[in-house]
């Protein structure tokens, strides 16, 4: 590695060790919901971006990371990751063909039932 890019990987080390759990969690939670809303239809072109096996995946992942992680962070951002971790799981359950039986859909082994 050159080092211009060990310093720039020195850089980014210190850069993340400033920036506390919570807000890591929260940054990892809406990029998870934001690809799920574009997954699961919700998004400008949903013909062309509509993808719900990939959707369940990252609702999957979010409802595990957001139920992990709930003890440790604020109930204000717990609350909030919640409610839009059970919007994407009801938007799922909307946009599928056969939905799923209760308390099977997507990350429903973490949150219990979504109905």
């Amino acid at each position: 590695m050159s080092n211009s890019n060990e310093q720039d990987a020195a850089q980014a080390t210190r850069d993340i060790a400033d920036v506390p759990a919570v807000e890591i969690i929260t940054t990892a939670s809406v990029h998870l919901m934001s690809a799920a809303a574009v997954k699961v239809g919700l998004a400008d072109d949903p013909e062309n971006q509509t993808d719900l096996d990939e959707a369940r995946k990252l609702i999957t992942a979010l409802a595990g990371l957001i139920t992990a992680a709930a003890p440790d962070i604020a109930d204000m951002h717990a609350r909030s990751l919640r409610d839009g971790l059970r919007s994407l799981q009801l938007a799922f359950r909307e946009a599928s063909a056969i939905p799923d039986p209760i308390g099977q859909g997507p990350g429903e082994k973490f949150t219990g039932p979504v109905n």
